[in-house]
C-alpha cells in the first residue's frame, strides 16, 4: 500500500523533526528528500565553497557567508498554491540574513529574503529542476545570481538577473567563470571540473 504524502506549510517544515539526519527539500508541500552527494560532488562543493569564501575578503565583503546546507524559500507554486523551500549546494548570504537564521528557533536554516547567489551541482536525477524549474524560482525570488555546476557536461553556467530575466553565459575549459557577485573571483571550469 502506498503511503499518503503527508501535506505541510512551510512553518511546518522548519521545523519538522523526523528523528533522522535526513535533508528534505519542501515541493509543493510535499517533503522531497535531497540524497547525499557523490564524492566528486563534495569536492566540488569543497572547492567552491574554499574559491567564493576566499574572494569575499578581496572584494572588502567580510559581511558575507558561504554556506551549505542553507535553504532558500522560493516561495508559492502558481499552479499549485503550494510552498517550496529548496537546499542549493551552496548559499552566499549576507551577515544579516545569516544572523537571522541564527536568531530562529526553527530546526531548518532557511532563508526568506534572496540570497546573493546559489549554487546548484546537478546530479542524474535532478537535471530538468536544476536547468528549468529551480532557475524559475531561483528568478521569480530575485536571487542575483544562480550557477549551475553540470560535472558531465563539463561546464558551469552563470545566471545573471537582469531586468527580471536571467541571462546565461556558459564557461567550459580553461575559462575563467566569470561572476557580477564576485568580480574578482579567479577560477577556471577545468579547475572546478578537477576538484
Amino acid at each position: 500500500m502506498t503511503k499518503t504524502p503527508v501535506k505541510l506549510t512551510f512553518e511546518e517544515y522548519v521545523t519538522y523533526d523526523d528523528g533522522t539526519d535526513n535533508r528534505y527539500e519542501l515541493v509543493d508541500g510535499e517533503l522531497v528528500m535531497v540524497p547525499l552527494p557523490t564524492g566528486k560532488h563534495s569536492d566540488v562543493i569543497d572547492l567552491l565553497a574554499e574559491a567564493l569564501a576566499s574572494a569575499i575578503p578581496q572584494q572588502q565583503r567580510g559581511n558575507w557567508k558561504v554556506k551549505r546546507d542553507v535553504g532558500v524559500y522560493v516561495g508559492v507554486n502558481p499552479q499549485t498554491g503550494k510552498e517550496r523551500s529548496r537546499t542549493p549546494d551552496l548559499t552566499v548570504l549576507t551577515s544579516a540574513q545569516w544572523a537571522e537564521i541564527r536568531a530562529s528557533e526553527t530546526k531548518a536554516a532557511v532563508t526568506k529574503t534572496p540570497p546573493l547567489l546559489v549554487v546548484e551541482i546537478v546530479s542524474p536525477g535532478s537535471k530538468k529542476t536544476d536547468y528549468e524549474t529551480k532557475q524559475e524560482e531561483y528568478k521569480n525570488l530575485g536571487v542575483p545570481e544562480y550557477w549551475i555546476v553540470d560535472l558531465k557536461q563539463k561546464k558551469v553556467s552563470v545566471l545573471t538577473l537582469v531586468d527580471s530575466q536571467y541571462q546565461i553565459t556558459e564557461f567550459t575549459l580553461d575559462q575563467l567563470i566569470i561572476s557580477q557577485i564576485f568580480p574578482d573571483l579567479s577560477l577556471t571550469v577545468e579547475q572546478v571540473m578537477s576538484a
